[in-house]
């Protein structure tokens, strides 16, 4: 779940369809902001840096309130109240990743809002939606009622995880379902947003991210559903319509563990990839870290000497990888991770792609991928028979390389 108050995405892609070569960028732009002082603007460095002429997807975080360092939602129309910039800015932010072939993808966080108003009996528990009508006004019936800090007890009760610093929405009410789907349709229309990032989506029966998505009709979108049970994960994606990915956790759990010393690992039972990748590819957006897991808070980071491994993984095998900022720019691994980048493009992998695992010791593991390019990963440098004559060298680093199919 975000505890910052801005994120970035990028979405790579090769051809104007989701099925094509696809790589997600993130940064905490909060922070990044913070350090470089000021708000957003459509010059951002960032943008400048492209490593090919790609059509791309990006994600920013639309919301305008935030409290306690956390995702606290309140005035969901009003963008003119941020520290990080307004609404004109945003837009024309978008604008500029649009001019460079970009569609941007909003972070959406509907689990929960905090109230503008006190009601009679003193709580926060009185919405407004930062309108000059009634839209996203709401009161305590629209907050689940089993919340017994905010509600009246006249809401449904929760269908998902509670979220105690902020009051529960109720998302059984047609009211709401209809109300955030126009905000929605509203971000896309007004704004220039293209999809979504469902944040903190235990948080509502999957269900609901259904009905966003058939209100809203986007073009991608990703859940976060912070669970290392692959199978309860997929469970998820299906329960939510099947169209949405979500970020695969399991692998990311599976992988850090893994490059210390148990390489073998990242076979599982089936002979196939431990994480959701194995067993739902398409579905599954693949991470080294991100936001919440490394960065400034660290919740569950990648091991540091470690992250290349972690990239050569992702950015050779199925599933959307993504590309943190901290390890792109902050960490001076640009060049190292754009190669692999690019590796990935040249030979056409993608989310569907084929893995067939050579070899999976505890200091080695090698895996052909579509059989168009075979990546190792480990302290081993002897692989053997395992790389065919036809195969060169195409990128290698500490403890992994990649070869490329003549």
């Amino acid at each position: 779940m975000g505890s910052l108050s801005c994120l970035l995405f990028f979405i790579i892609i090769i051809l104007p369809t989701i099925t094509a070569s696809t790589i997600l960028f993130q940064g905490s732009i909060g922070s990044h902001q913070k350090k470089e002082g000021g708000t957003i603007p459509s010059s951002n460095p960032f943008l400048n840096y492209l490593p090919l002429k790609l059509l791309m997807f990006g994600l920013l975080h639309p919301l305008s309130l935030f409290q306690l360092k956390r995702y606290l939602p309140g005035k969901l129309y009003d963008l003119n109240s941020s520290k990080y910039g307004n609404q004109d800015e945003l837009k024309a932010l978008i604008k500029a990743l649009h001019d460079k072939g970009i569609q941007s993808v909003a972070d959406i966080d509907i689990n929960h809002r905090t109230a503008a108003k006190q009601d009679g009996r003193g709580i926060w528990c009185i919405f407004e939606g930062g309108t000059d009508d009634a839209r996203l006004d709401w009161g305590p019936s629209f907050i689940c009622g089993d919340d017994v800090t905010y509600s009246d007890g006249k809401g449904n009760p929760d269908s998902g995880e509670g979220y105690p610093p902020a009051p529960d929405i109720d998302h059984v009410n047609p009211q709401v379902q209809q109300e955030l789907s126009d905000w929605m349709n509203w971000l896309k229309t007004e704004i220039g947003f293209n999809g979504w990032r469902f944040d903190f989506v235990k948080g509502y029966a999957p269900q609901y991210t259904k009905v966003y998505m058939e209100k809203t009709n986007t073009t991608f979108a990703v859940g976060e559903n912070w669970n290392t049970d692959r199978q309860a994960v997929r469970d998820w994606v299906n329960a939510a319509g099947g169209t949405v990915t979500a970020f695969d956790f399991a692998t990311k759990g599976e992988l850090q563990d893994a490059v210390q010393g148990q390489l073998s690992k990242l076979k599982d039972s089936n002979g196939g990839p431990p994480g959701l990748i194995g067993i739902m590819p398409g579905n599954a957006v693949t991470f080294i870290d991100n936001h919440d897991t490394g960065s400034t808070q660290k919740i569950w980071p990648f091991p540091s000497d470690k992250v290349m491994q972690g990239y050569a993984y992702i950015l050779t095998h199925p599933g959307i990888p993504s590309i943190f900022y901290d390890h792109f720019f902050d960490w001076s691994l640009k060049g190292e991770i754009s190669k692999l980048t690019m590796i990935r493009i040249r030979n056409g992998i993608k989310a569907s792609s084929t893995v067939r695992i050579l070899a999976s010791d505890p200091d080695l593991y090698v895996a052909a991928i579509d059989d168009k390019v075979i990546a190792k990963i480990g302290p081993r440098y002897d692989v053997g028979n395992l790389v065919p004559k036809n195969f060169r060298l195409a990128t290698s680093g500490n403890d992994y390389a990649v070869w490329e199919k003549q």
